[in-house]
């Protein structure tokens, strides 16, 4: 079953979706079911001015429609930013866990619930709890290449003129790698020594994990790993190996050898020069603003906070570098993916891209004591706005 709930290009007016219109979106709003599966997702096309609606399908037990709009409207922004050809959107899919079967007959029912919107509206990728093997399902299942992005490497595709195609997987540490040149680039900015900073990583996935990886090979002192189970401290830093060892064999991080374990909220409390938070939708929230005492918070994952917590930890004096800035990694990517890059190419369009906004909007913010996210708004809304126009 499909039901478009809204769609702001028509004349419906009616907003059974609860969902906010303005002059940038959304354009559609889609809710899917398959019920001969446990299927049920959902699909937001926020803005396509700058191009096909981008975004990743994330899966989760919680997921919804207000969510996945959030997200739809941040992939606007971040790829206005990142100035790259897509517009913003974004999947989501409710996932309560169970075998690799039943994953793949619901994502290859969602992908097929979405036909009508894939490829030639939207392209999906990669996010919570889907990955390499999700996009393949989607792809095959609509026998078209261009259905997703963050393929495995070895799917590949040749078009009528020759150009040969591969699969870039996000596997490989795109976002964790911008997040890392983001976390570098902010620091120098704003005058914290990276060789000599103290670093609390919140969520050990792919985007904390590679954000470890390279922020430690740059010096970079990591005293603070969390994951959904607690939170692992330990001022003499990890060792990435074990880490992995130990997520590997599906432990928690806070079975480190002679790391302290901690409750998992406690890593926002903790003495830190860098904070960055890796895992889901709005981990710091009203529970826990008041415990975080760090210098710079680098946003990792999607819409950590609300823009108001966000305010609030920006007038105490805590620098920030908005999801939408640092983590567009992932869909430079993606971006790459779909002009035939290969790996060594993307990693140095990631460091192109994410590196001069990075350091203009955190430069601009200090200058003008302006929220650098209204700073990095700016400037995605005039790009977006003269696409608008261009259009009409």
């Amino acid at each position: 079953m499909i039901e478009t709930i809204h769609h702001a290009k028509s004349a419906i007016t009616a907003q059974t979706s609860g969902i906010p219109v303005d002059e940038f979106g959304p354009e559609y709003c889609v809710q899917v079911s398959d019920p001969s599966v446990g299927m049920k997702g959902y699909l937001v096309i926020d803005n396509t001015a700058r191009g096909l609606g981008k975004g990743g399908t994330r899966m989760t037990p919680t997921v919804n429609m207000e969510e996945v709009f959030r997200l739809a409207r941040t992939m606007t922004w971040k790829n206005a930013i990142a100035d790259i050809p897509f517009g913003g959107a974004k999947a989501g899919m409710v996932w309560n866990g169970g075998s690799d079967e039943l994953k793949e007959k619901q994502v290859r029912a969602f992908a097929r619930a979405l036909r009508p919107f894939i490829p030639h509206l939207y392209i999906t990728g990669p996010d919570v709890s889907s990955g390499e093997r999700e996009m393949l399902w989607i792809a095959d299942e609509l026998g078209e290449w261009q259905a997703s992005t963050g393929k495995p490497a070895t799917y590949t595709y040749t078009d009528s003129e020759g150009n040969r195609y591969h699969g870039l997987p996000h596997e490989l540490g795109s976002t964790g790698f911008g997040v890392a040149h983001a976390a570098r680039v902010a620091a120098e900015v704003v005058g914290i020594d990276l060789k000599n900073a103290r670093i609390a990583i919140e969520g050990f996935g792919n985007v904390g994990t590679f954000a470890f990886r390279f922020l430690k090979e740059w010096g970079g002192h990591i005293v603070a790993v969390s994951d959904s189970r607690g939170t692992a401290y330990s001022p003499y830093g990890f060792d990435l190996d074990a880490l992995q060892a130990l997520k590997e064999k599906k432990k928690s991080v806070t079975e480190y050898p002679n790391a302290q374990k901690l409750d998992r909220d406690a890593i926002f409390g903790l003495d830190v020069d860098i904070l960055i938070p890796a895992s889901v939708t709005d981990v710091i929230n009203e529970s826990n603003k008041d415990l975080i005492r760090t210098k710079l918070i680098v946003a990792g994952s999607n819409i950590s906070m609300r823009e108001g917590v966000e305010q609030e930890l920006w007038e105490r004096g805590i620098h920030i570098v908005p999801d939408f800035v640092a983590n567009s990694g992932g869909v430079i990517s993606s971006y790459a993916e779909t002009i035939g890059a290969t790996p060594e190419q993307m990693f140095a369009l990631v460091e192109q891209k994410i590196v001069p906004v990075v350091r203009d909007v955190i430069t601009r913010s200090r200058a003008e004591k302006k929220h650098p996210r209204a700073i990095a708004y700016e400037i995605a809304r005039v790009k977006v706005i003269e696409a608008m126009k261009r259009r009409s």
